[in-house]
């Protein structure tokens, strides 16, 4: 036999440095809808693995045996769950395969959360509220515990039903905007149910032809959640709609590599944080001002740089926690939360609640 009669079928290969980078960075990233951040020792396996010098199942081996040898004994800390949970995502956003059906979102679920949590890849069966940062601590209507997989089943039925065919590319945005967030809505899962639906979205836009290798999920992961959110909420009393113009604008992102601001305090119900941007500039500079003066008197020198850079980049509004400190000035995690607690204790900024553990934002 001279010829290879199998030669078009090839066995999928470790993919090349530019999309396991991604994998990675959307892996790292989406950790952040449950306000987790990953270790020192994720960030230099994954460059491991982008290096090629091991696998995606060495990597997932590597994270299993140090964490047996460095079990964490606070229930607080989830820097275990970040990590796993990101090298999952990497592996299977590098893989091709995908099936669009209800056991394949279930199936993510089970592998991004088993060993993690005991409900990995079920159907939750109770019923949940979440307080919401951004619906000033309103909660979402989730799926009834007892329709959850009839919900799915017609949702995936009607998004196959569905054709694309002859659609403007406003139209099959405005389209995607309305089956993803129906389907986060759903919320399927007790725990996990945002980084399970983000996978899955980018794996079905995907396999509809988008190339999805940007950074718009690793770098607003958390606005990707809040436009979920305020897509799936109505206050008609206070004249609240829910709306798809987040999302959209999101996906607008993603899929034509516009480039719309995407900042979490326009998606807040009360409209507050909306009006504030418009605060007098020079008033602003007066108050940064001011703080800076009292930054010096509070803290070290080195520490003082360190606030006074935190305040340059978030200003008065913006929420911000450990991962964006680490983002910003380049420390560990330890040393991250050790800033922010400090800050805090000299009243500098002052702890959000209701939008992921450990946030805060600098006071007037």
């Amino acid at each position: 036999m001279n010829e290879d009669p199998f030669k078009e079928y090839t066995v999928e290969s470790e993919p090349d440095k530019r999309n396991k980078k991604y994998a990675w960075y959307t892996a790292i990233g989406l950790q952040a809808v449950d306000g987790l951040t990953t270790s020192e020792y994720l960030l230099n396996t994954a460059e491991l693995n982008i290096e090629g010098k091991i696998s995606f199942a060495e990597a997932d081996a590597l994270l299993q045996t140090y964490y047996e040898e460095k079990p964490v004994h606070s229930t607080e800390d989830r820097t275990e769950e970040a990590d796993k949970v990101s090298a999952r995502i990497a592996a299977i956003l590098s893989e091709r395969a995908f099936s669009f059906t209800p056991n394949e979102y279930l199936s993510i679920h089970k592998r991004l959360f088993t060993g993690i949590y005991s409900h990995a890849g079920c159907i939750r069966r109770y019923n949940i509220t979440k307080n919401e940062w951004v619906l000033d601590g309103a909660t979402v209507f989730y799926g009834s515990a007892t329709e959850l997989q009839a919900t799915l089943n017609y949702d995936f039925s009607e998004e196959r039903n569905f054709s694309y065919r002859g659609l403007s590319m406003d139209e099959i945005i405005r389209h995607l905007a309305f089956f993803i967030s129906r389907l986060w809505q759903i919320h399927v899962f007790g725990e996990g149910n945002t980084r399970t639906t983000a996978v899955f979205f980018i794996k079905y836009l995907r396999s509809l032809g988008f190339d999805v290798t940007n950074d718009i999920f690793a770098k607003n992961a958390w606005y990707f959640r809040n436009a979920l959110v305020r897509a799936n909420y109505n206050d008609l009393k206070n004249g609240i709609h829910k709306t798809t113009e987040f999302i959209e604008l999101f996906l607008r992102n993603l899929l034509l590599n516009e480039n719309h601001p995407l900042h979490n305090r326009t998606l807040h119900v009360s409209g507050v944080f909306k009006t504030q941007e418009k605060v007098n500039i020079e008033e602003q500079k007066v108050n940064i001002g001011k703080i800076k003066a009292n930054i010096e008197d509070l803290f070290t020198a080195k520490t003082a740089s360190h606030v006074c850079k935190l305040l340059e980049e978030f200003g008065f509004q913006t929420i911000f926690g450990r991962s964006d400190v680490q983002r910003v000035l380049g420390l560990k995690s330890t040393r991250s939360t050790a800033l922010l607690q400090e800050m805090s204790k000299y009243g500098v900024t002052e702890p959000i609640y209701g939008c992921g553990k450990g946030k805060y934002r600098f006071k007037l």
